[in-house]
């Protein structure tokens, strides 16, 4: 399957935009009121309620091959520590062979930079660029932002 996985979807405007221009999207948030939110303001793209900790999209009818997974929004920083390498293990596994996967969050929230990419090594990732903003600005060691595309490894 080409096409988007949005984790941590929210209430779908960035997954709407991907399908209002042409793409295949699926959105997964644990947060049902958001999901009935994208659903209700972005028809067209598969939404769905689901902990990513445990999300197996193909057991849910989903052919799971993304060319593309995004998690922006601080959603890596909310997760459980014990669940963040299971998160991201899925998202590789999720993960079309030449795909991308682009996660940004913010410092500051209890899940430092090191950390993260020492888990994403650990889950089967592999970082191609990492920036400190979604305005391409280069990473730096004081960057308050992070934003990592990874392929798998």
């Amino acid at each position: 399957m080409a096409g988007f996985s949005m984790q941590g979807a929210g209430p779908g405007r960035l997954g709407g935009y991907l399908h209002d221009v042409g793409h295949v999207v699926v959105g997964v948030d644990v947060d049902p009121v958001l999901i009935a939110a994208a659903e209700e303001d972005h028809p067209g793209p598969t939404w769905l309620v689901g902990d990513l900790a445990e999300l197996d999209l193909p057991a849910r009818g989903v052919e799971a091959d993304f060319d593309v997974i995004v998690s922006a929004g601080n959603v890596v920083a909310f997760l459980a520590p014990s669940t963040r390498q299971a998160v991201l293990s899925g998202f590789a596994r999720h993960l079309a062979p030449s795909g991308r996967v682009v996660i940004g969050f913010g410092a500051g929230r209890g899940y430092e930079f090191p950390e993260f990419l020492a888990d994403a090594t650990a889950s089967g990732l592999e970082a191609d660029l990492l920036l400190s903003t979604w305005d391409l600005r280069p990473f730096k060691e004081d960057s308050e932002f992070l934003v990592a595309v990874f392929s798998r490894a």
